[in-house]
């Protein structure tokens, strides 16, 4: 459900709007990813659902992870189309899953939809594109959400898991 809910369900959104953003160009895709997707070291493509084995965390993070990756191939996708693509890490933010999960308290929720609006209208952003923010900051992701062979991959994974909804 974590996969399904934080990528997949995002990746065909936005699949599914794609004409209509191109043509109301000049448009920005901002996905929210989090800093979790550097837990991730390795992708077992036959259990990125937690068929064979799950834990919490990794989910949350693989699923993050596959944000990114969604995120910088679809910028690359849309290169010279007026539509931009970038992710970001939001912080961690105050919310009933943190206090439950990890009995701490984050961030307000002012402070963590910044990036995103910073991301959706600044005009410091204007035509970036296939980059990954954190405080309104541009930062460096994994080595794995950089593979471009990982992201392709990534895209034609997500693609099959979806196909009937494509």
């Amino acid at each position: 459900m974590t996969f399904a809910v934080n990528h997949l369900a995002p990746f065909l959104l936005t699949i599914l709007l794609l004409d209509l953003i191109k043509s109301s160009e000049p448009s920005r895709i901002v996905n929210v990813a989090s800093g979790a997707h550097r837990s991730i070291r390795e992708i077992d493509f036959d259990n990125l659902q937690g068929q064979k084995s799950f834990n919490g965390y990794d989910a949350y993070s693989l699923s993050k992870l596959a944000n990114i990756l969604f995120t910088n191939e679809l910028a690359r996708r849309m290169e010279s189309s007026g539509v931009t693509a970038n992710s970001l890490h939001p912080g961690v933010i105050d919310t009933k899953l943190l206090r439950m999960s990890y009995a701490m308290d984050g961030a307000s929720l002012e402070e963590g939809v910044r990036t995103s609006v910073f991301l959706a209208v600044s005009p410091e952003v204007e035509g970036v594109s296939g980059t990954y923010y954190s405080t309104m900051v541009e930062k460096p992701t994994s080595t794995l959400a950089q593979d471009h062979d990982l992201q392709k991959r990534f895209w034609k994974v997500s693609e099959k898991l979806l196909e009937k909804y494509l």
